[in-house]
């Protein structure tokens, strides 16, 4: 009988499985990108194993004594509210970020904090840097007398056995796409090397009870290179953000097991390296100047905390047939959407008009609320008339011109009304429980037609 053929074949930029060769990739059309992989080994299911008869589960009820979830502070505040309230011991944590962005410094600092405070050993192994390289960031932050234990390794068996006898509480791999396991037959940072790896160091994070960060690539799209299984195998992903020419940096967290998803951490980058912003919406207006037409303030919500931000807009005749729409920090989709209603529900010519759009700070908005924010600004480059240095604008619009309601209408006015903003324009809705709540001149618009009056 012919021996079954343990090879298949697997793309390493999608991971689709194929049975057979081909150049291109039908699940995401990359050349080049599909090689051959051996089934089995460590990190894979043995097909050929011995089989053993399962066990029977024991299942409980829905209902019963909650225990506590203990968690560890790492020091710095706002790692922490990403986190849910600190690190889950055995849990496994996946930083994203663009390179430079300062995955690797924060990821030190973190180590540092917890093992001047900890009777555990913390770990950083780095596959990408020389061991001079990392102490060379260390003795910059000044972190380099910090009882952290440093090595530099890609064998994923080696840090494995360093590992079973070690006391961790921390442990950080940066980064997993530079990890390798020799049983499996292919380049660092594949599919299936980033999948096996990646089954291993979870597997140890799990049974021993420390906390696992590992630190991830992205492609040129801002996901995560690798399988897409891996945020599925682990806890918690966090995505570090941030614009190179700004110095404001943006933890983002979108999944998290152990808390609050979309939450955000601020961080400012210093030479003494990335440092917390307790107050973001006093940093993003710091440079703010008023009575400059295209100009105004949107109350945000980034997870649980309130943000006000600076959208900056403006509006010049094109010369071309076609004008031109650049969006920086916004969905380009969603003001395409916000230009198609001014120009339906109030008659403004914006065809012939090239729009820029910018959030200014370099923070990225995501929520439907900044709409009524977006057209204010756009109006009031268009018009060339600006609006009052001391107004917040919030509010999502409809289609069809109406303006909708958001969520958490009393946090956003409390945030504003903290850093000595005076009005607001704001949805019809819930109007009666802001004014009672707050101590600001609230300005109700039910439709985008009421937005050209604050102009004439």
């Amino acid at each position: 009988m012919a021996k079954k053929d343990n090879k298949q074949y697997a793309c390493q930029t999608c991971g689709c499985v194929y049975p057979k060769w081909q150049g291109k990739c039908d699940s995401c059309g990359e050349w080049n990108s599909i090689v051959e992989e051996t089934l089995g080994g460590e990190g894979f299911s043995n097909l050929n194993a011995k089989k053993s008869k399962g066990k029977m589960l024991d299942f409980v009820s829905l209902c019963g004594a909650e225990e506590h979830l203990f968690r560890v502070k790492t020091g710095i505040k706002e790692l922490d509210r990403v986190a849910g309230g600190g690190l889950v011991p055995g849990s496994v944590v996946l930083v994203g970020g663009d390179p430079g962005i300062g995955k690797s410094t924060l990821l030190l600092q973190v180590c540092a904090k917890i093992a001047d405070k900890s009777e555990k050993d913390v770990f950083y192994i780095s596959g990408e840097e020389a061991i001079d390289q990392v102490r060379l960031r260390a003795k910059r932050l000044k972190l380099d007398q910090s009882p952290v234990k440093l090595a530099s390794s890609t064998e994923i068996k080696d840090i494995i056995a360093t590992l079973e006898k070690s006391k961790a509480s921390v442990v950080v791999i940066d980064s997993i796409q530079t990890m390798y396991l020799d049983e499996v037959e292919s380049t660092p940072g594949s599919v299936a090397q980033v999948r096996a790896c990646s089954y291993e160091l979870i597997k140890m994070a799990k049974r021993k009870g420390f906390t696992l960060f590992l630190v991830g690539h992205v492609t040129k799209q801002g996901a995560i290179a690798g399988p897409r299984v891996l945020e599925h195998m682990v806890d918690t992903v966090l995505y570090f953000e941030g614009e190179r020419g700004h110095h404001f940096r943006i933890l983002r967290a979108v999944k998290n097991r152990y808390g609050a998803t979309d939450e955000i951490g601020v961080f400012e980058m210093q030479d003494q390296g990335l440092v917390e912003v307790e107050n973001p919406s006093a940093l993003f207006l710091a440079e703010r100047q008023g009575n400059i037409s295209g100009s105004c303030v949107f109350a945000g919500i980034e997870g649980s905390r309130p943000v006000l931000v600076e959208i900056q807009a403006l509006v010049s005749p094109t010369s071309y047939a076609s004008p031109k729409r650049a969006v920086v920090g916004w969905d380009s989709n969603r003001l395409s959407m916000v230009l198609a209603v001014l120009e339906a529900r109030c008659g403004m010519n914006l065809s012939s008009q090239d729009i820029y759009l910018n959030i200014a700070g370099g923070l990225r908005i995501s929520e439907p609320a900044a709409d009524l924010a977006v057209a204010m600004a756009v109006i009031s480059s268009l018009t060339n008339k600006p609006l009052p240095a001391d107004m917040v604008i919030f509010g999502e619009i409809g289609l069809s011109g109406e303006i909708r309601a958001v969520s958490q209408p009393s946090l956003r006015l409390k945030e504003a009304q903290k850093l000595g903003f005076a009005s607001a324009i704001v949805p019809p809705t819930h109007a009666k429980e802001k004014k009672t709540n707050v101590d600001i001149n609230i300005f109700e618009i039910g439709n985008v037609q009421r937005l050209i009056n604050w102009f004439n």
